[in-house]
């Protein structure tokens, strides 16, 4: 399992994901869940994914050979796609694929789960930047001002903090604050996700190469939020009053 969060904010675009993959409480390894694909002062183009591993990193794995043009109808590539929807369209397309594909193949392991999801988000110049979700199926919702952001994997642990504090005019800052909060609250419910983080803020219309942070288990910044979160929740919670009738 995995956990990942993306953010389309007035300010501009936030991504985060874990990087633990796990078969069962013996066999847990590390694997980067964020893929950036950039042309600076062009487009930026990021992809977070769960699911199951093999179908998201086939899925990644084919649309950087597109790149080279390696097998794509009409040269079709992330590239060179005119916006952001028609990203999401070739990158649900590829997904479609690479499921029909490998559960095709593998007909006989009947049960096996060949999903994945991705969080597809950027700008492209002339556009505004958007974010979506696609699906294993293939299909894709996009955010927007009501709902600036997306959660996909083990989502449950780190919801409530999210949807309490992040608006769509939220800052990179705050926001950031809030996903790393959340991350902290997921880790500390669920060994299936896991240390260490990528992060990645884009502010609107910058174009600039982008470096996603790595935030691992002796970050200073994350361990300061986890202990103060821990530490202010149960001041909060030692100053709300006692219901009368328990005694």
């Amino acid at each position: 399992m995995t956990y990942c969060v993306a953010m389309r904010l007035d300010a501009g675009l936030l991504f985060a994901s874990d990087s633990r993959t796990n078969a069962g409480v013996d066999h847990i390894a590390t694997f980067r869940k964020m893929s950036v694909f950039e042309v600076p002062g062009e487009r930026l183009i990021t992809l977070l994914s769960a699911g199951n591993l093999a179908t998201t990193q086939s899925v990644v794995n084919l649309l950087r050979q597109r790149l080279a043009h390696l097998g794509a109808p009409e040269g079709e590539h992330l590239l060179n796609r005119p916006s952001m929807y028609d990203v999401a369209e070739l990158v649900g397309r590829t997904v479609k694929e690479t499921v029909a594909r490998d559960a095709n193949a593998q007909s006989l392991g009947q049960g096996v789960d060949f999903g994945g999801n991705f969080l597809v988000g950027g700008q492209i110049r002339g556009e505004e930047p958007r974010l979506f979700h696609v699906y294993a199926q293939g299909n894709f919702i996009e955010a927007g001002q009501d709902t600036p952001y997306f959660q996909i994997g083990e989502s449950k642990y780190g919801k409530p903090i999210i949807d309490r504090v992040v608006r769509y005019n939220t800052s990179l800052k705050e926001a950031a604050k809030c996903t790393l909060i959340s991350f902290d609250s997921t880790i500390r419910s669920n060994l299936s996700v896991g240390l260490p983080i990528d992060m990645l803020l884009y502010r609107t219309d910058s174009f600039a190469k982008v470096e996603p942070h790595r935030i691992g288990a002796d970050d200073p910044y994350f361990n300061k939020l986890s202990r103060g979160w821990g530490e202010g929740l149960r001041r909060a919670f030692a100053k709300l009053p006692d219901e009368d009738w328990f005694r």
